[in-house]
């Protein structure tokens, strides 16, 4: 089965990342699925997908004409668009990386990365992450994202992928790890 990857243009698309991410939502899954498949945190709007992909590309993965995996792309500018995440920013601020404040760099935030439970174990995060690597404008340095501690298997395949692990906060709710990947020393594992 030929999987294309591609920028998220159209309002189908769109609707169809909003659709994948509605299944993989924590609140859909119980702790079981949670624990075995991972799960995603943020829900989005079609607006804000909008606004997203005006800024920056929304790279998704394509079978058969559907969206069967996605990673989501968004720049500090917008960190006012999401309330649910103005926590995660601050801690960005608070975070450095080799020795240097995380605000030093030009980073994206990784908005979100999902791919459809029969198409996991197939390496497609990785290639998510690196088709939005090469297709991101010039300057960016880092991809930096959060990850909730016991989302075990996102964790670990952020890491698997060379995503390194730079500040653990608790926000009232959830324990975070905050995850740097270095986009510039990425070409290697491409």
């Amino acid at each position: 089965m030929e999987i294309v990857f591609d920028i998220a243009a159209t309002e189908q698309h769109f609707a169809q990342i909003l659709h994948l991410q509605k299944q993989n939502l924590m609140r859909a899954l119980s702790a079981e699925q949670q624990a075995q498949q991972g799960f995603v945190f943020a829900e989005h709007t079609m607006a804000l997908l909008t606004m997203m992909a005006a800024y920056l590309p929304q790279v998704i993965a394509v079978s058969r004409g559907t969206v069967i995996g996605y990673n989501l792309a968004m720049p500090v500018a917008m960190k006012q668009a999401m309330p649910g995440l103005v926590p995660m920013f601050t801690e960005f601020e608070r975070c450095t990386y080799h020795g240097r404040p995380l605000a030093t760099y030009h980073f994206m935030v990784g908005g979100q990365v999902c791919v459809a439970k029969d198409f996991r174990g197939q390496g497609l995060l990785r290639r998510l992450y690196h088709e939005t690597r090469h297709r991101l404008p010039a300057g960016y340095q880092l991809c930096v994202t959060e990850v909730a501690a016991r989302n075990v298997i996102s964790l670990q395949a952020h890491q698997k992928m060379g995503f390194e692990v730079v500040r653990t906060y608790h926000d009232g709710t959830e324990l975070w790890h905050v995850v740097v990947w270095d986009l510039q020393s990425a070409g290697a594992g491409a």
